[in-house]
């Protein structure tokens, strides 16, 4: 049996509770891992499974952040903004 490695069997369960720069990182150096390649294929299947957790993680956050900017964008008056008139 192939020894699992332990970075990513530790964090195979927490992948949600990633923020989005770890999520990034750990994508990063998956995708570079299996680029390298001298990985069994079952350790390169368990990167790739891996790798499309983290990039889920990453769309999640993205997709947070651009509602967030749309909801800004599109709210006319900032909670906290005084009202005003507009001048004349």
């Amino acid at each position: 049996m192939a020894k699992k490695d332990s970075g990513t069997a530790a964090a195979a369960g927490g992948a949600d509770a990633l923020g989005y720069e770890q999520a990034r990182d750990e994508l990063i150096d998956v995708v570079r891992r299996l680029e390298t390649g001298g990985t069994t294929l079952e350790e390169s299947l368990a990167l790739w499974e891996r790798g499309e957790e983290l990039a889920k993680v990453c769309r999640r956050w993205l997709d947070g952040a651009r509602a967030r900017l749309d909801a800004s964008l599109s709210d006319p008056a900032p909670a906290g903004a005084p009202d005003r008139e507009p001048d004349a």
